[in-house]
């Protein structure tokens, strides 16, 4: 599935019901390993990311960790979107290696890349890339 297809399907924002088909897809674009253009990876992950849950933090994590090209290309605000705060809180509670890994790379970026964080001005910046999400 390509960028386009995808806003037509899901939109910037797509519906909660969406949630689990995003997720999957996600999951199947981070396995495929002759993938060269990330942006069909990104878009996903900014999906995620307008939904707000909170434990899509760890899934954009992998996706962003994929590989160096990945590890830039997806923004690290990405992976808030619930909110900085509700994810260290969260990432604090999962435990485990990854959810430490994570938390120390958001501890790390807070103080240049989370200074006014709006989720809802990130997600205008989205809309307005994407072309308002069809």
């Amino acid at each position: 599935m390509n960028e386009d297809e995808l806003l037509q399907l899901y939109g910037v924002e797509p519906g909660k019901n969406q949630r689990e088909s995003i997720r999957k897809l996600l999951q199947q674009e981070m396995e495929n390993q002759e993938t060269e253009d990330h942006e069909v990876l990104k878009l996903m992950c900014v999906m995620l990311f307008a939904l707000g849950s909170v434990e899509d933090t760890e899934l954009i994590w992998e996706a962003k960790r994929k590989n160096q090209d990945t590890g830039s290309y997806i923004d690290v605000q990405l992976l808030c979107g619930a909110g900085f705060e509700e994810t260290i809180a969260y990432l604090e509670k999962k435990g485990g290696k990854q959810a430490h890994e994570q938390l120390l790379y958001l501890r790390q970026c807070e103080p240049y890349n989370f200074v006014d964080f709006s989720i809802d001005q990130w997600l205008s910046g989205y809309k307005a890339y994407y072309g308002n999400g069809i």
